[in-house]
C-alpha cells in the first residue's frame, strides 16, 4: 500500500456512485481525469468548513468532484456547475442524480468565458469556487473568479503542480507555462491569502481578503 492508497483507505472512501464514476468515463471514450479521491474529499472538507452555501465550479467532467462539493451544502444550498460539452454535463447531471444533490446543483453547457460572463450579468456571487478546467486559461479564471467571490470567499483550482513538472524549468510545455505563470500569479494577488496544498495533483487554495 502506498501513501495515497493509505490517505484513501482512511480518509477519503468512496461510495458507489462515485467509485463507478470512473468506469462510466472510460464506457463513454471520456477522458478519466476527475480528481483523486484525497482531493474530493479536502475540497468537501474546505467547503464545509467555510460554511459555503453557494458554489461555482468551473469544469465538470462526469460530476466526481461536483457531488463531493454538493455533499458539503447545507439543504438550501446550491451549485452551479460549467462545463463545456453537453455529453459530459449529462453524465455529471446523472451522476449528481443518483448521489441524491441533483436537486442542488445546476450545469450550464458552453464555453467558460461565456458562462462567467452571464454570471456577471446576473449579479450572482458565491462564497467557494473550484477551478478545474482548460489550463492555460486559469489566469482569467481566477480573475473572474475573484470579481464573483464574496468577500471572505474561498477560491480553488486542481493540477496546479502538473505531476511537479511546475518545479523544471525546461518545461514550455502551454499548459505547464500556464500554470507555472497562474501559481506566481496566485502568489503576489493582494487581494489574496493563499496556498499550494500537495494533496493529488496539487491544489491551490485562496482566500479573497
Amino acid at each position: 500500500m502506498n501513501q495515497a492508497q493509505y490517505i484513501r483507505t482512511l480518509f477519503a472512501r468512496e461510495d458507489e456512485v462515485l467509485r463507478s464514476i470512473e468506469g462510466g468515463l472510460a464506457d463513454r471514450g471520456m477522458p478519466r481525469i476527475s480528481v483523486p479521491p484525497e482531493t474530493g474529499k479536502t475540497l468537501y472538507l474546505l467547503a464545509k468548513m467555510s460554511g459555503a452555501r453557494d458554489i461555482l465550479e468551473i469544469g465538470a467532467l462526469g460530476g466526481y468532484s461536483t457531488i463531493w462539493l454538493a455533499r458539503a451544502l447545507p439543504k438550501d444550498g446550491r451549485l452551479i456547475s460549467l462545463e463545456l460539452k453537453e455529453e459530459h454535463a449529462a453524465f455529471a447531471r446523472e451522476n449528481a442524480d443518483r448521489a441524491g444533490v441533483g436537486q442542488q446543483v445546476e450545469f450550464r453547457v458552453g464555453d467558460a468565458s461565456e458562462l462567467l460572463n452571464a454570471l456577471e450579468n446576473e449579479g450572482v456571487s458565491f462564497d467557494f469556487i473550484f477551478i478545474d478546467a482548460d489550463k492555460e486559461r486559469y489566469a482569467d479564471y481566477l480573475e473572474r473568479s475573484i470579481r464573483l467571490a464574496r468577500p471572505g470567499a474561498v477560491i480553488t483550482a486542481d493540477n496546479v503542480l502538473r505531476g511537479g513538472r511546475v518545479c523544471d524549468e525546461s518545461d514550455r510545455t502551454p499548459s505547464t507555462v500556464a500554470i507555472r505563470r497562474f501559481n506566481e500569479g496566485l502568489s503576489r494577488d493582494s487581494r489574496l491569502e493563499s496556498m499550494l496544498l500537495p494533496v493529488g495533483d496539487g491544489l491551490a487554495v485562496a482566500r479573497v481578503r
